[in-house]
């Protein structure tokens, strides 16, 4: 399958389209996600786009899996979150996309200790550019601080509005 969300996704982050893009890491773009329910909420999406982790060889998936802890470093760093909880699923979207949900001390306790799917994501705040590029430029100031931006033609600029 080719045309999935994460196909779509990758696709507008290379042409310079894509809101949600944080930065250009080594193994792919790392984005915020449409629903931010937990501030910070981040997905990873591999460029090129591949249908699943193990369709990766052994250099390309110790690439996107390092990139992916060192978002959540990155995220740590920039946020009051005292943990990072990651996913990497699939079973909606047949490509591969890893994410990457910060967990706050300030979660109600039946949600802290939880999945965070147990959330309403559909009464979740939406992404808005105006009010999430103060952190997702504090996540990708801390992401070029450990070494993991794309050098060369792909830069943290590309992607963004």
């Amino acid at each position: 399958m080719t045309d999935t969300l994460v196909h779509r996704r990758v696709a507008s982050a290379r042409r310079g389209e894509n809101a949600t893009v944080v930065c250009r890491m080594e193994s792919g773009w790392l984005v915020f996600g449409d629903r931010q329910v937990l501030p910070g909420y981040s997905i990873l999406l591999p460029d090129p786009v591949v249908p699943h982790l193990n369709a990766l060889g052994f250099e390309s998936r110790s690439r996107f899996l390092t990139d992916m802890s060192i978002a959540g470093d990155a995220i740590l760093e920039a946020t009051d979150a005292i943990r990072i909880n990651y996913a990497v699923l699939g079973n909606y979207e047949p490509a591969l996309h890893a994410h990457i949900y910060p967990r706050y001390d300030w979660e109600p306790e039946d949600k802290r200790s939880g999945p965070p799917l147990a959330y309403d994501w559909l009464e979740a705040r939406a992404f808005d550019p105006s009010v999430d590029r103060p952190l997702m430029d504090d996540v990708a100031s801390a992401v070029e601080a450990r070494g993991a931006l794309r050098t060369g033609r792909d830069d943290r600029s590309e992607g963004r509005r």
